[in-house]
């Protein structure tokens, strides 16, 4: 005969303890981290050499940066910054390199207010549209193409553009014949150095946004279009001011796309018979990397000291943009997004 239910027991198994349920040190190993000790000889070895290597190029890119900064702050006088070159027998007469700095501050915006937009808008359809795929597929080729090519070889093809007659509105020409050197003809062709860049940082960017921001954008009513210009792209803002920075470094570093299509003159050679910007804007030019070129020992100048002075300015400047790099990256890991 059964009892009755309110007269049986349930008996429960004892649980065992945390530290009783597991083997001994289980907790231990989870917790551990492999050391390089139990590494093999040749996996050691390995590892010694990247740690060199790594402290190899730490230790250049410290030399050169000291030194530079030793030899800038020992030539560098602040009247060079506004007082233009000039023909002399000494380096004290000759002025300094206000020209190639105003130079350097041009391209610089001219070929970012090219790449910019230019490299937004690719980014946005890349990511967000990528129609049709066979024309995104080649131009996602076309990119790292770019990115690859020798800046030389983007100056030889910026000659065979800009002077073609259709463009003589763009640069010096007489008699019908283009010269194809000014401002916007070398500030186009750095505009295609800085692309790849800005398109790989703003693509970053757009992917990184979870899926259900653009959902739920779309369920309130928003068209693509909407949510792209109002959600999107405030929310990669780190991202693009990111591309924009490190564009800007590597067209103020350029050197062969001036020496081509800029004139490499030391001075400003405005287009006489325009107003004023477009005569200096379709003129020849100089930037810093050119000057430093032709003033280093063995440029065509030989001014050494200048050349120091105008290296450390570069140097500088391409500190600066590293350092807002990373004050971006910092304030966008601290707020989370900049689209409040």
């Amino acid at each position: 005969m059964t009892p009755p239910m309110e007269n049986q027991t349930l008996t429960v198994p004892p649980v065992p303890p945390p530290d009783q349920a597991d083997p001994p040190g289980a907790h231990q190993r989870k917790g551990a981290v492999e050391g390089s000790a139990t590494w093999s000889l040749t996996d050691r070895i390995g590892l010694a050499i990247c740690w060199g290597l790594g402290l190899l190029f730490c230790a250049i890119a410290v030399a050169i940066v000291v030194y530079l900064m030793i030899q800038g702050i020992k030539f560098l006088r602040p009247e060079m910054l506004w007082t233009p070159a000039a023909a002399g027998f000494s380096e004290t007469e000759t002025g300094g390199f206000s020209d190639a700095f105003i130079g350097t501050m041009i391209v610089a915006g001219i070929g970012i207010a090219l790449a910019l937009p230019t490299g937004i808008a690719i980014a946005v359809w890349l990511v967000e549209y990528g129609r049709p795929a066979t024309l995104a597929r080649i131009t996602e080729s076309t990119i790292e193409a770019i990115a690859g090519i020798p800046s030389i070889v983007l100056a030889l093809f910026g000659t065979v553009i800009f002077s073609n007659a259709a463009l003589g509105f763009l640069s010096r020409s007489s008699e019908g014949v283009v010269f194809g050197r000014s401002f916007f003809a070398a500030g186009a062709m750095l505009s295609l150095v800085a692309l790849p860049l800005i398109v790989a940082s703003v693509r970053e960017g757009l992917n990184s946004i979870p899926r259900h921001v653009r959902e739920a954008s779309y369920a309130v009513g928003k068209t693509k279009a909407a949510t792209t210009r109002r959600i999107l792209l405030p929310t990669c803002r780190p991202q693009v001011a990111t591309g924009a920075m490190l564009g800007l470094g590597r067209i103020i570093g350029d050197t062969a796309i001036i020496v081509v299509l800029l004139g490499a003159t030391q001075n400003f050679a405005p287009v006489e018979g325009i107003g004023f910007p477009l005569d200096y804007l379709r003129g020849a030019g100089t930037t810093l990397t050119n000057f430093v070129y032709e003033a280093s020992p063995t440029g065509n100048l030989n001014q050494p000291q200048k050349a120091y002075a105008a290296a450390f300015v570069l140097l500088l400047m391409v500190l600066a943009l590293n350092a807002a790099v990373d004050v971006v990256h910092r304030r966008a890991r601290k707020v989370g997004t900049w689209s409040h």
